[in-house]
């Protein structure tokens, strides 16, 4: 997806792997307007970097549960196509929902503009700038020097949804979506780092766990958005190991803040015995363990195991979201605090 002539610097970054789509501006209620993109005119190459890269994250994740109790747990990582389908929802979906995020991306630039300017050095023998308030200690530090800038932004964020099949009563689904969009189209704005994870369990007896990677730092594609479109309420969800996958990937990254949020609307149960006091025992030891590692976690709750949910994660970790109609301004306002 290639950046118009006209845009400016705040505009999306994306992928130069994705020339065959182009972002054209946005609508008159800010939604996004897109040349039509298909899958199917992929390259072979492209088609097997893509094949190459789900084999790495199915190797990579597998080995992040080798030491765990989800050892023995069948797992399989998939990473979902898109139709053109899948981008008419995602133009509906972005109904109303961009100029929210575009505003709160305005007022958050600034901040990064600060973060990645140079600075400079004071009390220096020498340097490109004079401090003639330094005259006064008369020991000829009286210059400044520039600093190199700092790495911008010192975030990445992690962004885990529960695709149980409860998550289709009461809305639930669309609104996890909206908010998914949101916060990927935020990020994108303001050049932070996203990695957006489904995860489901007990989907078939060879396939004990299911993790859908929508959208993946290492391999960023401006064909990401649409791939959010296939977030599904699905079957059981196994908590402690979507968490411990996700929170791995995080872990390595070089970004100071390194933000995990979880969208669930329920305890965590899966075949054979995760549930109960065993499930939430796991996920309390996950949380911990990856805290130490500088994980930061978030749980956004939107169903009815709300006390549950904030019982594991601790009231500090804890997003009650009463109003779904509020939630994606109200995660992206979240995230936009830890910049």
């Amino acid at each position: 997806m290639k950046k118009s002539a006209n845009s400016d610097e705040s505009s999306s970054r994306v992928s130069d792997d994705s020339t065959h789509m182009e972002r054209a501006g946005l609508g008159e209620e800010g939604s996004p307007n897109y040349h039509q993109a298909n899958p199917e005119s992929l390259s072979e190459e492209a088609k097997q970097k893509e094949r190459d890269f789900r084999k790495k994250l199915n190797r990579d994740a597998r080995e992040v549960i080798s030491d765990s109790i989800h050892k023995k747990v069948k797992l399989i990582v998939h990473r979902p196509d898109y139709d053109e389908e899948n981008q008419q929802e995602y133009v509906r979906l972005c109904q109303g929902l961009m100029p929210i995020v575009q505003e709160i991306a305005r007022k958050t630039l600034p901040y990064l503009e600060h973060e990645i300017s140079s600075d400079f050095a004071r009390n220096r023998y020498y340097g490109s700038k004079f401090q003639a308030d330094s005259v006064a200690y008369r020991d000829y530090k009286y210059f400044a020097k520039k600093r190199p800038p700092t790495e911008s932004p010192s975030l990445v964020v992690g962004l885990r949804v529960d695709e149980s099949a409860s998550m289709s009563a009461y809305g639930r689904l669309e609104a996890a979506k909206r908010a998914v969009i949101a916060v990927y189209e935020y990020c994108q704005l303001c050049h932070i780092p996203i990695l957006i994870y489904g995860d489901t369990a007990d989907v078939s007896r060879l396939e004990q766990m299911s993790i859908f990677a929508y959208a993946d730092f290492d391999k960023a594609d401006a064909n990401d958005r649409f791939r959010l479109m296939r977030i599904h309420a699905r079957s059981n969800n196994r908590d402690g190991m979507a968490l411990r996958i996700i929170a791995e990937r995080l872990a390595a990254s070089h970004q100071k803040t390194k933000l995990l949020i979880s969208i669930s609307d329920g305890q965590p149960k899966a075949m054979d015995d995760y549930t109960g006091s065993y499930a939430v025992t796991d996920m309390k030891q996950t949380i911990q363990e990856y805290e130490r590692k500088g994980v930061t976690f978030l749980a956004a709750a939107i169903g009815q195991d709300k006390d549950v949910i904030s019982e594991i994660y601790g009231n500090e970790r804890f997003l009650d979201i009463t109003n779904l109609h509020e939630f994606p301004a109200k995660l992206v306002r979240m995230i936009a605090r830890y910049l």
